[in-house]
This record gives structure tokens, C-alpha cells and sequence, in this order.
């Protein structure tokens, strides 16, 4: 028997009426999941939820997706894109055996097949999408747009991977998947595995045409070809023997390119490689399929209606449960299961074995896992023997470090961007390493390109970049993506998306692997934007992120090169975390030493004494800083004070892991409150100064002792202007600190200082207008000694 001979396509299509079945089944019933008896009321669940419209077609993909695993043994994987239709894998994995090794409590009886029935989309059960919790996935259904990033970032340095990647046409029409068509100009076909991508064109949305399946095949072929692809047309309508023939032809026909592709690739070096015009399969599939055809007069398969639920029935409505029966018996569900409830044997055998099951592939669990090599970060350590004396841009020094960990890392290591790699201040990594880049160059003018780079930061999307990140480090490797502070905004989502896999992986599952941890290097913060302006300035990504389940997030807020260096060393080692890392690209004074920095990294914060006057005792005054320009600015201010006020006694504590600062009662790492206090005081002023908004200092201190809390944080009023006045448009400069300060601790015994500082702001205002440049006093600070 060929795997083309009409009994193995009847096998086929048999597991496709059994996945569809159980798929149905999943939606409506809570018991006699097999209808071998009369359909009653306590059969059905209340409230049926979930979605069936792409379900029969992914289903039918998914079969002849395990033929042709078996015909040419090929590693291959599923992403599924549409949103939701969960019940595609969930099903297709129970079929083939790795949902029950996973969870032995389903077997492959009746009794475990009615338990899947129940629990899905049911409290206490399963989602209504692909989720942590499904075999095979390492995409959340639902997350609509990044089913190609997250695909090309998975297939990277696996180079016999076949990503499969269904793309809903809803999900077609999304920005960020239309950005992911473009992530061909980065796969290397030597050294790169493939991303099939499956365009399943079915007609309708939520309530709407779609806007692809409206387009001809003329139409669309040339809109694949101008973008690099090779469309391959698969149309079926009736589930027939044809349906199935036409589409075993059509998938061969694309593996079959791919291979070729792979092979005329892979006689010569990586190196040497172009972009091939990798195939793309346009399948058109009726929405629904199998499935109702209409409903009182209304149509429903091909259409809108086919979207979730499709006809009305449940456990308070059973008038038409013969509509249901008669549905459900369309698949002849005693000719695909035994008297136990089993897959008959000859269907079972087609399934695809062991890891090459897509249910049980390895990379959709975090892949073979290779430990990072890190590296020596000190080894670019700043000397600070007299702090602030050195200036450095604390990115262009961890791009050396970033260079060092590329060349000890060449296959699981990689740095994902938007086109800000070399604004980002990360030159020197180039110096050990390209960008991958496949498609055409002009050596005049293109800079660092090549097929085998490590960087991919040639594609002016935050979405591509942050899906292929986050497909990397899903299937195993390491890496980080930088960003200006702002544009991580545009892909908070994504990265809300990627923390509740984390989340569902640990609470929902005992079987997923660790994932390396998603690394997240923010720049061109908010009180450095004197070119771009008030449309770049938004820090909110800290306070988005703050707001999830604390033991997956880290946010870091390091001062100076050798603190970011520590930083990033303990982030990258990391598992699942989301590590949000903001620091300054910038000429900065350097300021804390390598053992400082390495208790910075490790504790969170630190008093530094040699910016601090109280010499152990209860001080006056407490200073805090938690970001680059808050730690000059206070450290400023502290040597203003310390002149017009020798005898005030000043603490002052530089914070690198801000969330660290929270009670235990809302992040286990949290401090106590006999440490909170011991640093911070119960009663006296504190002078906090955040690089965000500053709500979230607020809410750090509101279940502490100390109310006695002044925030300088950025207050939303940005402007082209020059550096120093972005702090000072929110009073974050050196001169509103310690007005603040000395009004709150001394009072009208401050007055006349605080007329100073009023002059010294009224000056500058006056002289940026004047010579656009920040005045000599404030350009020429250096630290000095309180001693």
C-alpha cells in the first residue's frame, strides 16, 4: 500500500471523520460522548463554547499533515493560527496517543474520550484554544498575527525542522502577520529549518467575508510572488475521496519543494546561500465543513454563521438535539471506534510514531535545551575607582559583551531587533558576527548583511522581531531583543501573551520544560529623546509588566555600564522569566564598581555609603534612584544639599530590581518590613526618584510603614528639547530634588535655597532657548567626595 493508493486516502479520511467527531463532541457533550444510547439532557453541557468553523479544515491539514510525515519521515511541527478551534490539536493529539502518556487520568477509552469531552472549555478543564496545556503547541490559538514570526524564529538553527504553520484568513488580514510573510528574507536554507505556511482561506470571520478569500488566485499568486513566495492553490468543497487526492498531491508538491530547496542549498556553505522562493499552500476550505449545512433558512457551512457554536442545542435546550444526533452520526463514530471506545487499529496505524508525532515533537517543549555560555562579563568592566569620574555609553560596552556571548554561542544565541541595532549603540557586535539577511544586496550601501548572521534586526517590525524571539527562546535557545523604550508599547500584547504561556506552563501542566527566559533590553528612554521628541517617550511597559504574576517578571533598572553588565548576566541565565532590562545608550558618568554591581544584580539595591552622609545613623533624608538619569540626578542633588547643608544626613540607596522593593504579601521576593524599614525608614522623607510613572512607587510604599514619600517620576510632559529638560519638565532634575528635600526637612529654614533652585530652572529655561544646549553647569557636573 502507497501512501497515494485510495485505501490509505480512505484511512485518512477516516481519522479526519474521527478528529472531527471528537472535535464536535468536545463542544456539546459531557456524557455519552460516543451516543450509544439515547442523547438527555444531563448529556449536554449548559453552555457549549468554543469554535467550530476552522476546526474541520485544520483537521483535515493536520491528517494529510501525518501522511506526509510518514511518507517522507520528516521532523515537522503544527502551529495553529486561527483563533481558537483548540479542539484541532487536543483532538488530533488524543487520536494518536501523546495526550494520554501526558495525562494518563485521559485514556484511550470511552471513559477517558468522555472525560475530554467534558473538560474542554469547562470550569476546571481546558481552554477553547491551543494553549500551554496542549500537546504540540508552542503557540497560543488566539494570538492572532505572530503565527509566522513565531514559526520562522522556531525554525532557526534547526535545519531539519518543518515548521507547519496554519494561518487563519481572519489572522491574514492582521498587521504583524503580514509583516511575517517578510520573514523569508531571513531563513538560510542550509542552516535553517522551513516554515510551511498554510494560508487556509475559508470565507468568513466573526460576522464578515474575508478579505483574502474574496481575492482570485490570480490575485493572490501575485501578490505571494512579489513577496518572495511560491503559491501552491489547493480548492476542495465536497469531503469526498477527490478532496482528499487533490490535497495529498498539493502537500507533496510543497514538501517535495522544500526539499529540493534544502538539498541544492546545503552542497555549498551556509555562507553562500540566497533566498529561495520558499512554497506557501492557498487552501480553500469551507468554514464549518461537515458540519451543518444551514440552519432555519440560514446558511451556515462557507460562511460567517460556521464561526463558533453553530446550532443552538444544550442541556435547558434539547428541542432540536435530533439536529445535533444527526450531525454527530454523519461521522459514523461506530466505524471509527471499538466497543472500549478505542481508534480502531487500521486508523490508529497511519498515525505517525513516536517524536514524529507533531504532538510529541521535541522543539514544541522547549527543544533540546543547551545551557548558555555567558561568558566573562568583567572583563568589559568599567573602572570606577573614583566614581563618576569615567564617562561610557553603557550600551556600546555591553555590545562588546553581547559580541563575546555571540562567538561562544554560535548556534543558540541570537539578537533580535527592529532597524536599531547600531542606534541601540550595539556596534561592537558586529565586529564577531552579521546580520542574517538572504534577499538582494547592494555592497555600496548595505552594511554588516549576510546569510549567516546572528543579528536579524533588517525588518522594521517590533512584532516580527519580538515573535521570532519568542519562537526562539520557546523551542530552547537564548537571546534578547532591544528596543526603543517606547516601541516596546507596540508589542506589550505579545509580551502579555508569551508571560501567560509561562504562567499556564507552570500551573497547568506538569510536563513542560523550563524555557529559557525572554530577554528584553529597553533604550532611548523617555528622558533622553532631544531628537524624536514627545511621540517617543512612554516608559509604561515598566508599569504594564508590574502588573503581572511577579514570579515571571524581573524588571531591571541598571545605573551604569557595569551594573547593566551584571545585570544581563544573571537575566540570560535565567528561566522562565520575562526580563525587562532599561538602560541608557548615552554618555553616562560610571559609578559603581564590579562588586557593587554584582550585589546591585543580586540583591536588587544597595545604601551606598559613599554617597551618603548619615554614617549608619537614622538620617534626615532618604534618597532613592531607580533608572539612569534618576541615579545622576539624585546623586547631583545630594551634592548640592550636602553644600548648602553640611549637617544633613543623607541616605541614599541606588535600586536596580525595583519590583524587589514590594512586600512579600504581593511578590514572595519581596522585602519584609523590618528590612523595607531599615533602609527606608518609617517616618522620614523619602525622595524617590523613577524613571517611570510614578504610580507604581506609590503602590510599592502604600502597605509600608513610610507614607512620607515624594515621587519624581516622568509626569507626561515630553517636548524636542534638550536632555537635562526633559527631567526638568518632570521636576526630576537635580535642582527640584533638592528643593524638595530641603522644603521637607527643614521648611522655611530651606526658603532661601529653594529660591536658588527656582533660579537655577528659570536659568536654564532661558539659556536652552537661547544656545540649544544644557547650561555649563550641568554638562560639566562631575561627582565629588562628601568627605
Amino acid at each position: 500500500m502507497t501512501y497515494e493508493s485510495e485505501d490509505y486516502l480512505k484511512k485518512v479520511d477516516a481519522w479526519w471523520r474521527a478528529a472531527n467527531y471528537l472535535s464536535a463532541a468536545q463542544m456539546y457533550l459531557k456524557d455519552n460522548s460516543l451516543l450509544k444510547r439515547d442523547l438527555v439532557k444531563d448529556d449536554l453541557k449548559a453552555h457549549p463554547i468554543g469554535h467550530w468553523g476552522t476546526v474541520p479544515g485544520q483537521n483535515f491539514i493536520y491528517a494529510h499533515l501525518n501522511r506526509v510525515i510518514n511518507k517522507y519521515d520528516l521532523d515537522m511541527f503544527y502551529i495553529e493560527g486561527p483563533g481558537h478551534g483548540g479542539q484541532v490539536m487536543v483532538a488530533n493529539a488524543y487520536l494518536d496517543g501523546r495526550y494520554t502518556e501526558l495525562n494518563p487520568e485521559i485514556p484511550q477509552t470511552e471513559a477517558g474520550f468522555t472525560k475530554l469531552c467534558k473538560i474542554f472549555s469547562f470550569p476546571g478543564g481546558i481552554a477553547s484554544h491551543a494553549a500551554p496545556e496542549t500537546p504540540g503547541s508552542i503557540h497560543e490559538g488566539g494570538e492572532l498575527g505572530y503565527a509566522l514570526s513565531h514559526a520562522a524564529g522556531a525554525v532557526l538553527d534547526n535545519p531539519h525542522v518543518i515548521a507547519a504553520t496554519v494561518i487563519g484568513d481572519g489572522e491574514a488580514e492582521t498587521g504583524p502577520l503580514m509583516a511575517g510573510w517578510l520573514s523569508n528574507t531571513f531563513i538560510n536554507p542550509v542552516n535553517d529549518g522551513a516554515v510551511l505556511p498554510i494560508l487556509y482561506l475559508n470565507g468568513g470571520k466573526i460576522h464578515n467575508p474575508t478579505i483574502f478569500a474574496r481575492r482570485t488566485d490570480e490575485e493572490l499568486q501575485q501578490f505571494f510572488q512579489g513577496l518572495g513566495w511560491d503559491p501552491i492553490f489547493v480548492d476542495v468543497k465536497t469531503p469526498d475521496l477527490a478532496a482528499h487526492q487533490l490535497m495529498a498531491e498539493k502537500l507533496d508538491q510543497a514538501v517535495e519543494k522544500i526539499k529540493s530547496i534544502q538539498a541544492a542549498a546545503r552542497q555549498y556553505p551556509a555562507e553562500q546561500a540566497s533566498m529561495p522562493q520558499w512554497p506557501v499552500l492557498v487552501a480553500r476550505i469551507p468554514k464549518g465543513w461537515t458540519g451543518p449545512k444551514e440552519w432555519q433558512g440560514a446558511p451556515i457551512e462557507g460562511g460567517f454563521r460556521a464561526h463558533q457554536v453553530p446550532i443552538p442545542v444544550d442541556a435547558a435546550h434539547m428541542e432540536q438535539a435530533d439536529a445535533l444526533i444527526k450531525w454527530l452520526k454523519s461521522y459514523r463514530p461506530e466505524e471509527l471506534f471499538d466497543e472500549a471506545g478505542r481508534l480502531v487499529p487500521d486508523v490508529a496505524a497511519i498515525s505517525p510514531k513516536g517524536d514524529r508525532r507533531m504532538s510529541a515533537n521535541p522543539i514544541t517543549n522547549a527543544g533540546v535545551l543547551k545551557p548558555i555560555d555567558t561568558a566573562d562579563w568583567k572583563k568589559f568592566a568599567v573602572d570606577t575607582a573614583k566614581p563618576g569620574t569615567v564617562l561610557a555609553q553603557d550600551m556600546i560596552e555591553f555590545g562588546k559583551y553581547a559580541a563575546d556571548l555571540v562567538e561562544a554561542n554560535p548556534n543558540h544565541f541570537r539578537i533580535f531587533g527592529p532597524d536599531e541595532s547600531k542606534s541601540n549603540r550595539l556596534n561592537e557586535v558586529f565586529t564577531k558576527t552579521d546580520r542574517q539577511w538572504l534577499a538582494r544586496r547592494d555592497e555600496t550601501y548595505d552594511e554588516w548583511l549576510s546569510p549567516v548572521g546572528r543579528v536579524i534586526d533588517s525588518q522594521l517590525s517590533e512584532h516580527q522581531a519580538e515573535g521570532l524571539l519568542e519562537g526562539y527562546v520557546l523551542t530552547g535557545r537564548h537571546g534578547f531583543f532591544a528596543s526603543y523604550e517606547s516601541f516596546l508599547r507596540v508589542v506589550d500584547t505579545m509580551i502579555t501573551q508569551h508571560f501567560k504561556w509561562l504562567r499556564k506552563s507552570k500551573t497547568h501542566t506538569k510536563w513542560r520544560k523550563n524555557y529559557p527566559s525572554l530577554n528584553l533590553i529597553s533604550t532611548s528612554t523617555v528622558f533622553q529623546q532631544d531628537h524624536n521628541g514627545y511621540t517617543h517617550q512612554d516608559p509604561g511597559i515598566l508599569t504594564h509588566l508590574s502588573e503581572k504574576t511577579p514570579e515571571f517578571i524581573r524588571e531591571y533598572l541598571p545605573a551604569d555600564t557595569n551594573s547593566l553588565l551584571a545585570v544581563m548576566n544573571k537575566a540570560l541565565q535565567s528561566e522562565d522569566k520575562i526580563n525587562l532590562v532599561v538602560t541608557s545608550k548615552h554618555p553616562r558618568p560610571q559609578f559603581y564598581s564590579v562588586k557593587e554591581a554584582e550585589e546591585l544584580a543580586e540583591q536588587g539595591y544597595k545604601v551606598i555609603d559613599w554617597a551618603s552622609t548619615d554614617k549608619g545613623q537614622e538620617p534626615d533624608v532618604v534618597f532613592a534612584a531607580a533608572g539612569t538619569e534618576p541615579n545622576l540626578e539624585a546623586l547631583a542633588a545630594i551634592t548640592i544639599l550636602h553644600q548648602a547643608f553640611p549637617n544633613l544626613k543623607i541616605r541614599f540607596v541606588n535600586v536596580v530590581d525595583i519590583l524587589k522593593l514590594r512586600h512579600p504579601d504581593v511578590d514572595s521576593r519581596g522585602l519584609s518590613d523590618a528590612a523595607f524599614d531599615a533602609v527606608f525608614t518609617k517616618d522620614k522623607p523619602v525622595i524617590f526618584v523613577f524613571h517611570a510613572y510614578e504610580g507604581m512607587i506609590r503602590d510599592i510604599f502604600f502597605s509600608r510603614h513610610n507614607h512620607n514619600l515624594h515621587v519624581h517620576g516622568y509626569r507626561e510632559n515630553g517636548d524636542i528639547t534638550t536632555p537635562f529638560d526633559m527631567r526638568v519638565l518632570s521636576e526630576l532634575d537635580r535642582f527640584h530634588l533638592a528643593q524638595d528635600a530641603a522644603v521637607t526637612v527643614l521648611g522655611d529654614k530651606a526658603a532661601d535655597f529653594a529660591k536658588m533652585m527656582d533660579g537655577k530652572i528659570a536659568y536654564h529655561t532661558q539659556y536652552i532657548r537661547e544656545h540649544g544646549d544644557d547650561i555649563p553647569e550641568v554638562k560639566g557636573w562631575q561627582w565629588e567626595s562628601l568627605d
